[in-house]
């Protein structure tokens, strides 16, 4: 388009240059004949007519002498510019007396108005019934003034076809452009295209995860150093090909991270598991012939070291879970309906709400589940944890009172995917830590101590490990669904999207009436 636009411009300027020239050269052309019917008209012929004698035979007599145009005429203005006798030429083929007529009174009117004077050199009259003229004032030898006109038609007639034909032609070069144009452009970039097809398979591999295979690379026809597109071949497969090193480099690392990761946590469980132990055992030998009774600080180091053996333990168990789901280990599948997970779970989370042996929960706990079963191929147990973790997160990071809500819809009812919801109406996730809330050891504290769990959705509770909605997510997307975290001031959502299974069994044949109400 910029070429065509470019030589559309060019074409555009020689058009003018030429048709000026043409127009000055034409014009000049017309305006040297004039200038001889001009010089007749000041020497005519023969002798000075007498006074008697009518104007026209004298002043005019040169009208129609040979080697004028036909068309031509002449006009004696009277000393007030009034046009006193005319005569124009119609047929050269006749006499001149034959030839000649007058011009009528609209023509002489026409000439009054426009004529130029003597001596101010020539200019262009539109006569009506006779078109374009050039017209000159003369003043004869007998003092008479003339006006001699010829006609323009022939020259404006010629300057008109000279423009029609340079518009046709230049319309014509840039229609012709624009089609060579397009065809050699698009063949001329065709490699670049193939570069692009390569590229664009590249920014779609999925780079940021998992162990890459970058196999792709410019074919070795786009890649020739000597041309210019050859040369971005070139350059992209060589940037591919460091890519491609650097995320083997990270792959390898990331795995013998995993895989320290995965083997500390197992090597942990075990001394863990002995401390545990030995402290239990300690606490119930205690006051026995063997062993005194312990005073109440060795009472209280025992109960934090079991405490903290717990949480070290969840910790690990946790890293150890994460670490087989990074390394891709599969799980349990099988068809889950998520109806009794979810009220199992919620039964779970009120009894664990109650504050000490209190009769009540601090939250309200609310299910809105649907009528039927709704089955999803899934680990039941990895499930189930999912479940918790969303629970637990919500019991502990939202004040007394707080209505905590799961909801399960069918794929029947989306159109798409399971989707499991937990909301509450608590304060809401602070808005710098919504983007981070599944990250590892991600706090809502900015002092990571524990005990100082704040905000609604945060990804550790009081005393947690930051691993519990890291772990949410890592689950559910090894089941290849996805989970999302909705938040403001007074409302919370988390939803979790599940692949449906197809053919999933109903559990009840009788079918359930649709829960909605406080568990």
């Amino acid at each position: 388009m910029s070429a065509v636009s470019l030589i559309a411009v060019v074409a555009a300027v020689i058009g003018s240059v030429t048709a000026i020239a043409f127009h000055s050269y034409m014009y000049g052309k017309l305006d040297d004949q004039l200038h001889s019917v001009v010089e007749r008209a000041q020497r005519p012929p023969g002798p000075r007519p007498a006074p008697q004698a009518p104007p026209e035979a004298g002043p005019l007599g040169f009208v129609g002498g040979g080697g004028q145009p036909l068309g031509t005429f002449g006009a004696l203005v009277g000393d007030d510019g009034a046009v006193t006798a005319s005569k124009v030429v119609e047929d050269s083929g006749l006499r001149a007396q034959e030839s000649a007529k007058p011009l009528t009174g609209e023509q002489r009117r026409a000439l009054e108005e426009a004529a130029p004077v003597t001596g101010e050199g020539t200019r262009s009259v539109d006569l009506p019934g006779l078109g374009g003229y050039r017209v000159e004032a003369a003043t004869t030898a007998e003092g008479y003034t003339v006006l001699v006109g010829i006609p323009s038609a022939e020259v404006s007639g010629a300057l008109t076809t000279l423009i029609v034909v340079e518009v046709c032609v230049t319309a014509a070069g840039l229609l012709a452009a624009s089609i060579a144009g397009t065809v050699l452009v698009g063949i001329a970039l065709r490699p670049l295209r193939r570069v692009a097809a390569t590229a664009t398979r590249v920014s779609e591999l999925p780079l940021h995860s998992g162990e890459v295979a970058l196999l792709e690379r410019v074919p070795a026809a786009e890649a020739d150093p000597r041309t210019e597109v050859g040369q971005v071949g070139a350059a992209l497969n060589r940037m591919l090909g460091h890519v491609g090193s650097a995320l083997t480099a990270r792959q390898e690392s990331e795995t013998r991270v995993r895989q320290f990761v995965a083997d500390a946590s197992h090597e942990l469980r075990t001394p863990l598991a002995s401390i545990r132990g030995y402290a239990e055992l300690t606490r119930r030998a205690a006051g026995g012939r063997e062993a005194p009774e312990p005073g109440p600080v060795t009472r209280h180091a025992l109960g934090r070291i079991e405490s903290e053996a717990d949480r070290m333990t969840g910790l690990v168990e946790d890293l150890l879970l994460l670490a087989r789901l990074d390394a891709g280990r599969p799980l349990s599948y099988g068809s889950t309906d998520l109806l009794p997970l979810v009220v199992d779970a919620v039964s779970d989370a009120r009894v664990a709400d109650r504050p000490g042996a209190g009769p009540g929960a601090r939250h309200r706990w609310r299910l809105e589940l649907p009528g039927e079963p709704v089955t999803v191929r899934a680990d039941p147990d990895r499930l189930r944890q999912v479940l918790v973790n969303l629970l637990a997160n919500a019991r502990t990071h939202t004040p007394s009172g707080t209505t905590v809500t799961v909801s399960v819809t069918p794929a029947a009812s989306t159109g798409g995917p399971v989707t499991l919801a937990v909301r509450d109406d608590g304060p809401g996730i602070p808005v710098e830590l919504l983007p981070h809330v599944f990250e590892r050891f991600a706090r809502g504290d900015a002092s990571r101590s524990r005990g100082a769990g704040t905000g609604t959705g945060t990804a550790t509770a009081t005393g947690s490990t930051g691993l519990g909605l890291a772990i949410v997510q890592a689950v559910v997307a090894a089941h290849g669904g996805r989970v999302a975290v909705e938040s403001g001031p007074g409302r919370t959502v988390f939803v979790i999207e599940l692949p449906a299974e197809e053919e999933g069994p109903f559990a009840d044949s009788q079918g359930r009436d649709r829960l909605s109400t406080p568990v």
